[in-house]
């Protein structure tokens, strides 16, 4: 995931939702350093966590890889 798109729109996501990395985390079953991770580029989610992100905030995986607008 090059220029850590899919970090900067959890994040983007997470604030507009209003929700903590810690409340992200509990309803995505991971723990709250994960979210930190994936939000500064330092780790990529699996696949399992890749769609629960996706259904959590109602978009599509794509979008969160940067190639849908």
């Amino acid at each position: 995931m090059t220029n850590n798109y899919f970090g900067n729109s959890i994040k983007e996501l997470r604030l507009e939702e209003g929700i903590t990395q810690r409340e992200l985390a509990l309803r995505l079953g991971v723990c709250n350093q994960t979210i930190s991770f994936w939000e500064k580029g330092q780790r990529e989610p699996d696949l399992d966590s890749l769609v629960a992100i996706a259904k959590y905030f109602h978009v599509s995986i794509d979008f969160l890889l940067g190639t849908e607008e």
